[in-house]
């Protein structure tokens, strides 16, 4: 028999527990403090070489070629590389090259992680990335082929029947249309590298990488190779790398680095200005380069004029840093001490 009580509700229903929902409340909102990302070193730029390190071992010896070098270069940018010979510089062209792998560091061109490559990928990159132009002529022509020959030969698996077509226009960009048909033994050393530069286009890299690309030239000719130069990285926007031992190589271009002991030491940029007399005068100027890590090389004529060795003393002043020998300073308002 059901227990009633007043309001016709039974005892069971007056004695269960109320059961209320309270407002669940609103959720805090959560504030993030987000650092600006610190942009990577060398982001944007068509080559980057991030401290790389190449040793060779000779018999039981280790050889270090590059010793922690950093080399930046843009999009469309024409440069030279200076050394001399044992700096490391033919060592770095063969890294970005993707004929040689660097111990340590990192190198990226075009997008492309040289450190990160297997052997199909790199035989890809040599072949569509980079265009390499050598100082002999025996390693960019074979002598069995004519001009346009040669100049198809790189694109034989990727171009098809528009190769014959490209090539020709190639030999027309390096002014050697007429010469099509010759072959190197009939062409002289200037039109062999003109050939040798249509052959470096022939898969449009991004990058053209010269070896001294004139060593073997007379001044005139040598002008006539690096105006074509010039002009191809101007018209097409292919960027250019020259590397060479010869210091007026570099007048050609508007950066200059140089190389000296597996790292880059200096640079020289040029820029053009309006002299007082209304002509074009070029100025140059010559800077040190400072590492990420917070080392530079100080030019080897001021290290003589100055005689520093082993170390040297640093003071920082409001806008610049003075560096001085370490020898004792004499104070010349103090009278020197007898027998000094």
């Amino acid at each position: 028999m059901t227990d009633h009580t007043a309001g016709g509700l039974s005892r069971t229903e007056v004695d269960a527990p109320q059961i209320v929902d309270l407002p669940t409340p609103a959720p805090r909102p959560v504030v993030e403090h987000h650092r600006p990302a610190r942009p990577r070193f060398g982001e944007g730029a068509q080559i980057v070489c991030d401290n790389l390190v190449r040793i060779y071992k000779v018999a039981d010896l280790e050889v270090v070629a590059l010793q922690g070098l950093d080399l930046l270069v843009r999009a469309g940018e024409m440069i030279a590389i200076v050394g001399a010979s044992g700096s490391g510089k033919s060592t770095l062209l063969g890294i970005i090259g993707g004929l040689d792998v660097p111990s340590a560091g990192r190198a990226t061109v075009a997008g492309h992680d040289l450190t990160q490559m297997g052997r199909r990928e790199r035989t890809f990159y040599r072949r569509r990335v980079v265009g390499i132009l050598w100082q002999q002529t025996s390693r960019n022509l074979l002598s069995y082929l004519s001009a346009v020959e040669n100049v198809e030969l790189p694109m034989v698996l990727d171009r098809g029947r528009e190769r014959r077509r490209r090539a020709l226009e190639l030999l027309d960009l390096v002014g050697l249309s007429d010469r099509a048909g010759h072959r190197p033994d009939s062409l002289s050393g200037g039109e062999q590298q003109r050939v040798a530069i249509a052959v470096a286009l022939a898969n449009a890299p991004a990058v053209i990488l010269a070896d001294e690309p004139t060593g073997e030239l007379d001044s005139t000719t040598s002008g006539e190779v690096f105006g074509l130069m010039r002009r191809v990285n101007a018209e097409l926007g292919t960027t250019v790398v020259i590397v060479t031992h010869d210091p007026l190589v570099s007048e050609q271009v508007q950066r200059t680095v140089a190389i000296r002991d597996g790292r880059t030491s200096t640079e020289t940029l040029r820029r053009t200005e309006f002299a007082d007399d209304g002509n074009h005068q070029v100025i140059a100027e010559e800077f040190a380069v400072l590492d990420r890590a917070g080392r530079l090389q100080l030019p080897r004529s001021h290290v003589e004029a100055l005689r520093l060795e082993h170390r040297v003393r640093l003071r920082l002043e409001e806008d610049h840093v003075g560096v001085w020998p370490d020898r004792p300073r004499v104070d010349a308002s103090r009278p020197e001490e007898p027998g000094r």
